[in-house]
């Protein structure tokens, strides 16, 4: 009997555990951020049920808002709440207000639901720094500011990947216990991939730099093989295999939408902060993401993002151009 394999197999790692040790680190924390994460997981645990009940798309869009809404408000533990659902921000009534903000999109890559592709929820938080009353100054902050970011996807299994800002770590759900198992800690992003990541029906409108790299991807002049193309469509789905094998996710703006397609809260940032503390990088075709100061609760940005060294190329390329200009 091998008694290392069954004491690893024993010994379980949950995402309440995890946080609670990350906490003790902090001698003057008072484990809020842990009991509003409790609730961020709660709500990735209905979605999942949900999802793999086969709701349709409609009534899961609205279901996930709802749930993720509510269980941020009774944590006691938000102020202001911005949600891709809600045109407005949420301001938490006084009575239950805490110190967290939480930017998140309660189902990204809903429209794939039908058709099985994996979909998942992304969420960023930040810290009110006053106690004033809350405003949506208090999320329209760089992503620099992020004290945490997350997803959880919902697919061949369920999976919450969260970053605290020490680091990159997956919990799988394992069903039999209802709770998230630490299996990929301390994530780490290959420096160089071979997988590029965009959606390719949009050529014809792309910037010179943008359809120069994908050209590079497809016909390396320096002797190096090309790079595969793998595209599912939904972004949860894209950066998760990325941060895990490697390459570069591209959604840049063009023609049609200048601004790129991404928001900025809840899509550009929390994958960003994730992928810089998995050692990779993030670019806006013009600065680093996280630099980004958003003017409005669902601004869009372009976003390149991944491998340390993918991302250093298109960098290179958006250079040249400026230089050119």
């Amino acid at each position: 009997m091998d008694h290392e394999a069954d004491a690893y197999r024993t010994d379980l790692m949950t995402i309440t555990r995890f946080v609670l040790n990350e906490q003790s680190k902090y001698p003057e924390s008072r484990g809020d951020f842990t009991i509003l994460l409790s609730n961020i997981v709660l709500g990735c645990k209905f979605v999942c049920s949900a999802v793999n009940k086969g709701e349709e798309q409609k009534k899961l869009d609205v279901l996930s808002n709802d749930v993720f809404v509510k269980a941020l408000v009774s944590s006691g533990r938000t102020s202001v709440l911005v949600s891709e659902e809600d045109e407005e921000a949420t301001f938490v009534e006084s009575s239950k207000r805490g110190k967290y903000c939480v930017v998140f999109d309660p189902l990204d890559g809903s429209s794939n639901i039908d058709c099985g592709v994996s979909i998942g929820t992304i969420f960023g938080i930040y810290t009110m720094n006053h106690t004033d009353e809350p405003t949506t100054e208090d999320v329209l902050k760089p992503g620099n500011e992020m004290v945490a970011a997350g997803y959880c996807m919902y697919g061949s299994s369920c999976m919450l990947v969260l970053s605290t800002g020490t680091g990159v770590h997956g919990f799988t759900l394992d069903p039999s216990l209802g709770e998230f198992i630490l299996t990929h800690p301390d994530i780490k992003i290959p420096k160089k991939g071979n997988i590029y990541s965009v959606n390719e029906g949009n050529a014809q409108n792309w910037d010179g730099p943008t359809t120069k790299y994908v050209e590079n991807c497809k016909f390396p002049t320096d002797g190096s093989p090309a790079k595969s193309l793998r595209y599912v469509g939904s972004m949860v789905a894209d950066v998760h295999r990325t941060l895990l094998y490697g390459g570069i996710f591209l959604y840049p703006a063009d023609k049609k939408s200048p601004n790129g397609k991404l928001r900025v809260l809840y899509e550009v940032f929390p994958m960003s902060f994730l992928m810089e503390q998995a050692g990779g990088q993030a670019f806006t075709g013009k600065k680093r993401a996280l630099d980004l100061v958003p003017e409005k609760i669902h601004e869009r940005s372009p976003i390149f993002l991944g491998s340390y060294d993918d991302v250093e190329e298109i960098k290179a390329l958006y250079a040249m151009e400026e230089k050119k200009n």
